[in-house]
């Protein structure tokens, strides 16, 4: 049951990502209200209401079907406009910023709960249309309906202007890292939370039985309490061997086990396994790194040349790396004392040179940037870390930095500025 209901929530998460989810929700209730509204008006509620509170009610067919049909058409103009907004931002991010970012835009919620209002106001004015009957008497006329349609209208007009401000704020850089970060630092953060110290690791794994992926895909992320489940059940420990946001191809070792496990169970592990092909910070925390550092390159090349939103990004990663400083390089899995799983993540000294490495061959030539590096080694060298080599770690990763300016700055001037910083983190360049 347990396993049922850890599938359910998977299988939730992942719509929940996707641009229709929302819309398709709305569009339904939108439906389903429409027929509600329907049946009571054969039980007669507009005629209560009319000989109640006549004011509120449209007791003529074809004014009703005027007003309906104005709405129709002016709702399927503004989803028009908003739907070729979307479009220009994820065009805009695009090209400007990093392809990378698209998954993220797209998966707005509040983006796509507007487009789901409107959907569903149409399709709801639609079908009371459909349902008047202009030669009818007055209490004939789904006047409440119409009155409910008028309404719903007059809430996509709110949401619309909502729709255009919200737009105008998400395609701003500083809005788009500023996302990323608090997704990324939400995500950090329950991670750091969720580990214990006290928890068993897994020593060597060299002799436990390999199973090969049947799948290419990036390997996004696993369902840990069902492989837990199948552990408890099968008597055994699984270790994930790829690292979460690779590209996994059909054939690589995807898990191993300590005990070896028959056909059925080894399709019941890989189904915990989840693919994909967009990159969500809020599935995987790597991706922000990746993001910023793309957004970083990006705006350092020739045809952009934008030091200043550079300056931006390399404040967004200094605090998350001084957040993932606090986190474990290796992710182990426990229930009732016993250590079940281990899920392979980046270690902080791989995440530090990837990042480094990109940020090095494009910004090396600029002394603001090589400052701005200095500066956020300075901090994250003074920060408290969960492994004493992440020091280290960092002071390798500043030297690489301040060699290549070295060799690509020639001011005299500038290289006493870099020399400044060195001095600061004990390094010889």
């Amino acid at each position: 049951m347990r396993y049922l209901y850890n599938n359910i929530i998977s299988l939730f998460n992942t719509l929940q990502s996707k641009i229709a989810f929302y819309p398709t929700v709305l569009a339904t209730f939108g439906f389903c209200y429409a027929f509600l509204m329907i049946y009571l008006e054969e039980r007669g509620i507009s005629k209560y209401i009319l000989e109640s509170i006549p004011a509120l009610v449209v007791n003529n067919g074809d004014t009703a079907l005027t007003i309906l049909s104005v709405c129709i058409t002016g709702l399927i103009s503004m989803m028009v406009f908003s739907f070729s907004m979307v479009m220009v931002l994820l065009n805009q991010a695009s090209s400007n910023y990093s392809p990378r970012l698209l998954p993220g835009l797209i998966s707005d919620k509040n983006h796509q709960v507007i487009l789901g209002i409107y959907l569903s106001t149409i399709l709801y004015c639609i079908f009371i249309a459909v349902s008047i009957q202009p030669t009818g008497d007055k209490y004939q006329v789904p006047g409440f309906s119409v009155l409910m349609g008028i309404i719903f209208t007059v809430i996509c007009i709110w949401a619309f202007i909502y729709f255009v401000h919200n737009i105008s704020q998400s395609i701003q850089i500083n809005n788009i890292l500023d996302n990323i970060y608090h997704t990324a630092k939400s995500r950090l953060e329950a991670l750091t939370k969720s580990e214990d110290d006290d928890i068993e690791q897994f020593e060597d794994v060299s002799s436990w039985h390999e199973y090969a992926s049947d799948k290419t895909g990036y390997y996004q992320k696993v369902s840990k309490d069902n492989l837990m489940d199948i552990c408890e059940d099968e008597d055994t420990q699984i270790q994930i061997a790829q690292e979460k946001g690779s590209f996994v191809l059909k054939g690589m070792p995807i898990f191993r086990s300590k005990k070896e496990l028959d056909d059925t169970i080894v399709k019941r592990v890989k189904s915990n396994l989840f693919f994909g092909r967009g990159e969500l910070v809020s599935d995987n925390y790597v991706h922000a790194f990746k993001q910023i550092t793309e957004i970083i390159v990006k705006a350092m090349s020739p045809g952009i040349n934008d030091p200043g939103t550079a300056i931006n990004g390399i404040d967004y990663l200094t605090e998350l790396f001084a957040l993932r400083m606090l986190k474990k390089d290796r992710s182990f899995f426990s229930r009732e004392d016993t250590t079940y799983l281990e899920v392979t993540t980046i270690d902080f000294e791989n995440l530090l040179y990837d990042v480094m490495a990109s940020i090095r061959t494009y910004c090396k030539y600029d002394v603001v940037i090589i400052k701005k590096l200095g500066s956020m080694f300075i901090y994250l060298s003074k920060q408290e870390a969960k492994d004493k080599s992440y020091h280290k770690i960092i002071k390798e990763q500043a030297k690489a930095v301040f060699l290549d300016a070295k060799e690509n700055i020639t001011n005299e001037t500038d290289l006493r500025k870099i020399e400044v910083f060195a001095k600061k983190l004990q390094l010889e360049v």
